[in-house]
């Protein structure tokens, strides 16, 4: 009877190395893998190490002691794994490089009586977070490029900016006259809200006076047609910059994919914007001009304009941190088209597809800022860039209240630009 229990031993013995060994075959990690998340330290000099487990080549301290791959695998899978090893002989086979997979419960012996810790076996959530750090690593190393599509999105946006603007602004010079020799609307003491209860109450019908025209009212009818003296010049500015982002917008593949409603959409919302990225590329932000070629403009003649401090102010405020910026002309270019492409704007029906396209833009500034870019602060540039748009958004509003006020004060606003501003889609 003792023979036949021996021999069953023997046999369940055996039948547990085989499971063993399938196990190992079917391991992701078998006795080659890599990237276990052990603890490691190789040594620098040029000695040959050996195996202090099997006596092959060692590739340095893993789990507190000096072992191959193959060694470090398995005793990392052996602690891990349930089941309990048995040995088919005597509890004292010798391990070598050539038998190492013939007794598992004297290799695992072998390796807890040279000091490997099972202590030191990181556990599968903390190998994996491991494991994302060294991904995470590679790529902060690895040198950022522009795909191809991203680049094919850049060219088109310089193309079309290049066809459509003129850095040179001989056009400005075509405009009505920039009169600055009439006193401004500060100068005259008075403020768009008194301009507009005046031209009120020159043209309601219950005034006394509305019946005849006293000399009295005649010439305060005419001073109140040159209150805004810059308006013209402005007016005619503005109209020839829409019509360049008009055509700038059409020269575009995914805004030419739009329907025709989310285009007209599209422009009534990211005119202003983009007028005044525009105006940033002529702006000095050491002496607060816009140098547009053969014209220079000054904040007064905004203000001789009709327009309002609460709205200049901030204006100015962008432009000095935009311009501080120093961005790149595939820059300005690539926040005009994340301007464009908002699908918040009133009046917006494909509101994903619109999204779509401007994560696609927003997608390769954030690239090419790390790619072209080699600032040790580059990282900060991307989201000052988003902020400024966020203040333009801001303006914006801001920008058709006045507008609308001095159009009722003095009419000089073309019908384009008073297309622009309506609220009918």
């Amino acid at each position: 009877m003792r023979g036949y229990s021996d021999v069953c031993l023997l046999l369940q013995c055996l039948f547990q190395l085989r499971m063993s060994k399938e196990l190992e075959e079917l391991s992701p990690l078998d006795d080659s893998g890599h990237g276990d998340g052990s603890e490691e330290e190789t040594e620098e000099d040029d000695e040959p190490k050996i195996c202090q487990v099997c006596g092959d080549k060692s590739t340095g301290y893993h789990f507190n002691a000096m072992t191959c791959e193959g060694c470090k695998g398995f005793f990392r899978r052996a602690i891990k794994r349930p089941a309990q090893l048995c040995c088919p002989f005597q509890n004292a086979c010798v391990i070598t490089k050539s038998n190492r997979r013939q007794c598992q419960s004297c290799r695992l012996q072998k390796c807890l009586s040279i000091g490997m810790k099972r202590e030191l076996i990181m556990s599968d959530e903390a190998v994996e977070k491991r494991r994302m750090q060294i991904r995470r690593k590679r790529m902060q190393e690895e040198p950022v490029t522009l795909s191809p599509q991203q680049e094919t999105v850049i060219q088109e946006l310089l193309t079309a900016h290049h066809k459509t603007f003129d850095m040179t602004c001989t056009n400005f010079i075509q405009f009505r006259p920039l009169d600055r020799d009439q006193k401004s609307i500060s100068e005259h003491g008075l403020e768009p809200n008194n301009a507009t209860q005046r031209n009120i109450s020159l043209s309601s019908p219950s005034s006394p006076s509305s019946s005849f025209q006293s000399p009295e009212n005649k010439e305060r009818k005419q001073h109140k047609s040159v209150i805004f003296t810059t308006l013209p010049h402005f007016a005619d500015l503005t109209t020839h910059m829409i019509k360049n982002i008009i055509n700038f917008s059409k020269m575009l593949a995914m805004f030419r994919a739009l329907i025709i409603e989310d285009q007209i959409a599209l422009l009534k919302g990211a005119t202003f914007e983009i007028i005044l990225i525009h105006f940033n590329m002529f702006f000095n932000e050491v002496t607060g001009i816009w140098e547009c070629g053969p014209l220079q403009y000054c904040l007064d003649d905004a203000m001789r304009a009709g327009f309002q401090r609460h709205l200049l102010d901030p204006m100015m405020n962008f432009h000095y941190a935009l311009r501080k910026l120093h961005l790149h002309e595939e820059e300005y270019v690539l926040m005009q088209a994340i301007s464009l492409f908002s699908p918040d704007r009133p009046g917006v029906t494909h509101h994903s597809m619109i999204d779509c396209n401007q994560e696609i833009v927003a997608l390769t500034l954030k690239t090419y800022i790390e790619a072209k870019r080699s600032e040790p602060n580059k990282h900060l540039l991307y989201p000052k860039i988003m902020e400024c748009l966020t203040e333009m958004r801001s303006m914006n509003e801001e920008y058709t209240k006045q507008l609308l006020k001095i159009q009722d004060i003095q009419p000089d606003v073309s019908p384009l630009l008073l297309e622009i501003i309506s609220k009918d889609i």
